[in-house]
Formats: structure tokens, C-alpha cells, sequence
């Protein structure tokens, strides 16, 4: 009994480990499974026969393309500008001191707090109140994503420069370096790792948002709202097929991300 005990107590943390890890991929190899699936109707989601025929076609079902590449357009334009001014507050923020540098702490916090269905909502009489409430569409999406995700950004960058030495940068203007030589050559490779994480987390913040995006959508359909309005009828499996990609994706850039840094590594 002492030693299964000991056992118990050594492997504890390995064992629930690896039991949340398995609930929470579980989700994911349904959706790999369903994405190979012929149920017997569309209106049963179900595994019935296995085939190839929903990634063969993957656009069969309309509008799932095209909501798709709305997305990922969204997703790609609302990452630059939020990773851009994200960015550029998170310099400001922590190098720089200026009166109502704690409020302004604060407010960076809020739209996080927030749920999304107050800042959809807040974003939507914004934009009535100014006159865009008529043209409700791609746009007004891109304005709100790119509010909903620059907070992300800034406490990703911030966390990464507060965690960075500031004496290598003056060590290199001590050896002849300009600020924007020191900048580029030394800051800049530093901070980047966080600057391409907060990049990544605003597109998936960006690619997933349902709520925000129902607010100010108008008449654009984006994927996730394709796959609500899907799952009030009948889900086609090609929706499964695009998250196995998507996920797919996520993994390689992962294991790339990961085999160039072992690289570096392996050369220094």
C-alpha cells in the first residue's frame, strides 16, 4: 500500500495531465473523424460511411467558401493593424512615463473583461450614432475585430518587453550602435517571438469571434456565423473539413516554428 501510494503520488500530476489533454482533444479527433463521414441523412449528425467525397469538394455546400475567405480576410487584416498599434502601445506603455499612464493601464484591461456581447453591442451604436448603420458589412467586422483583439496584443508585447533587459540596448549604443540600429539589430529579434505570438493569438481571436461578429455583421456572412446559421438546419461534413485544415495548419506552423529554433540552437 506504501508503494502504490508513493506511485500515485508521483505520477499524479503526469496522470491528470495527460487526462485533461485527452479531453480536450477528444473534440478534435471528431471533427478529423466527421470530416471522412457520410452520415445516413443531413439531418443526423452521425458517423455512417466512411469517404472522400467532402474533401474532394469542399465548396459543395453554398456560401461556405465564400464565408470562409471572408474570414480569412478579416482575419489577416485585423491581425496587421491590431499587431501594428498593438505594438506600438506596448512601447509606449512600458519605455515611456506620462500622467494618466495608470489609467491608461486600466482601460487596455477592459475591453478583455468585458463580455463580447457588451462591446458588439457598444460597437454597434458607435457606428449607428456616426452614421454607419446603414452599411453595416465587411467593414464595420474589421473596425470591431480590430478593437476586440488590440487589447490581446497589447498585454502579449507588454509582457515580453517587461520581461526584456534594457542594458543590451544601451550595451549596443556603448559600442558606436544609432537607436535605430540598436533598435532593429537588438530590440526588434527580441521582442519579436512576442510580437508574432500576439499576432497569432488576434487571428484566432479574430477567425473564432461569433458574438461581435452577429453585432455588425449586416449582410456579411462570416465562417463561424455560416457554421451557426448551418447548425439551426443541418451541418454539412465540409465544415468539418475546414477545421481539420485549419487545425492541420496550426500544427505545422507550430512544429516549424519549433524545428527552426532547434536549428538556431544547433548552429550557435
Amino acid at each position: 500500500m506504501v508503494r502504490l501510494g508513493r506511485w500515485i503520488s508521483g505520477h499524479l500530476v503526469l496522470t491528470a495531465g495527460l487526462a485533461v489533454l485527452t479531453y480536450m482533444f477528444v473534440p478534435i479527433i471528431i471533427v478529423v473523424l466527421m470530416s471522412f463521414n457520410k452520415p445516413p441523412s443531413r439531418a443526423l449528425y452521425t458517423f455512417g460511411e466512411p469517404t472522400l467525397a467532402n474533401w474532394l469538394k469542399p465548396c459543395e455546400p453554398e456560401g461556405l467558401c465564400s464565408s470562409l475567405i471572408t474570414s480569412v480576410q478579416i482575419g489577416l487584416l485585423a491581425t496587421v493593424a491590431a499587431t501594428a498599434l498593438g505594438t506600438l502601445m506596448a512601447f509606449g506603455l512600458v519605455r515611456h512615463r506620462f500622467r494618466g499612464r495608470p489609467v491608461a493601464n486600466v482601460v487596455i484591461f477592459l475591453p478583455m473583461a468585458s463580455p463580447e456581447v457588451v462591446l458588439g453591442a457598444s460597437l454597434l451604436a458607435l457606428f449607428v450614432a456616426v452614421g454607419f448603420g446603414g452599411v453595416l458589412g465587411f467593414w464595420t467586422i474589421l473596425v470591431a475585430h480590430i478593437m476586440f483583439c488590440l487589447s490581446f496584443v497589447v498585454v502579449t508585447v507588454r509582457a515580453r518587453l517587461q520581461g526584456m533587459d534594457s542594458r543590451l540596448e544601451q550595451a549596443a549604443m556603448d559600442l558606436y550602435a544609432t537607436e535605430s540600429q540598436a533598435f532593429w539589430k537588438v530590440t526588434f529579434p527580441l521582442v519579436f517571438p512576442g510580437i508574432l505570438s500576439a499576432a497569432l493569438l488576434a487571428f484566432a481571436l479574430s477567425f473564432d469571434a461569433v458574438i461581435i461578429t452577429n453585432f455588425n455583421s449586416g449582410q456579411t456572412t462570416t465562417f463561424p456565423m455560416y457554421v451557426w446559421g448551418a447548425a439551426q438546419r443541418d451541418i454539412p461534413m465540409q465544415i468539418n473539413v475546414v477545421g481539420t485544415a485549419m487545425f492541420a495548419l496550426a500544427v505545422a506552423a507550430v512544429l516549424g516554428g519549433e524545428m527552426l529554433r532547434r536549428r538556431r540552437e544547433r548552429v550557435q
